[in-house]
């Protein structure tokens, strides 16, 4: 009896040491330190790492927290769970349904319209812009809460992703 339990020990020992993670194995990803909100925007002080098995990661995990400072998060975040980049969004800045100032600049031109926004947007991101005389689309790039600035500089991939994300 004593000889089996010897023989079952090594076994486990054996066992356990094919599932021991070498360092170089592991890698460091970005997680919460604390839980966090839906909506709330993250700061460095909300963050901190945590060592997972290479085998584990994939390219949707944030590996540094500088990519995920100051972005919204989407979902409530746990503390210790992995951080995904589907995770995060750029703060919005402008709210869908809400009155935006459009700016219209070419040389020598400049044009401020007030529009509707079909989509909510955060900064650098196309969103298409009711404008209320016309009630025509315009596709638009967010600059600053409230404002937006369509111009001929917008090229028709752009404005296609706009229209269909207005549309959903």
């Amino acid at each position: 009896m004593s000889i089996r339990f010897l023989l079952a020990i090594a076994f486990c020992a054996v066992a356990f040491s094919a599932f021991a993670q070498d360092s170089a194995d592991q890698m460091d990803v970005v997680v919460p330190a604390h839980d966090i909100a839906r909506g709330a925007v993250l700061a460095e002080g909300d963050l901190t790492t945590k060592s997972i098995a290479v085998m584990r990661a994939n390219d949707g995990i944030v590996r540094n927290a500088a990519d995920a400072t100051g972005r919204e998060a989407k979902r409530a975040l746990r503390a210790g769970e992995f951080l995904r980049n589907s995770d995060l969004k750029r703060p919005a800045l402008v709210a869908k349904g809400s009155n935006v100032t459009m700016i219209f600049e070419a040389p020598g031109i400049h044009l401020t319209a007030v529009g509707r926004a079909l989509a909510e947007g955060g900064e650098g991101d196309s969103i298409a812009v009711l404008n209320p005389t016309s009630y025509r689309q315009v596709v638009a790039v967010v600059t600053a809460p409230g404002t937006v600035r369509v111009g001929a500089a917008m090229t028709a991939e752009k404005s296609l992703k706009a229209v269909a994300a207005a549309r959903q």
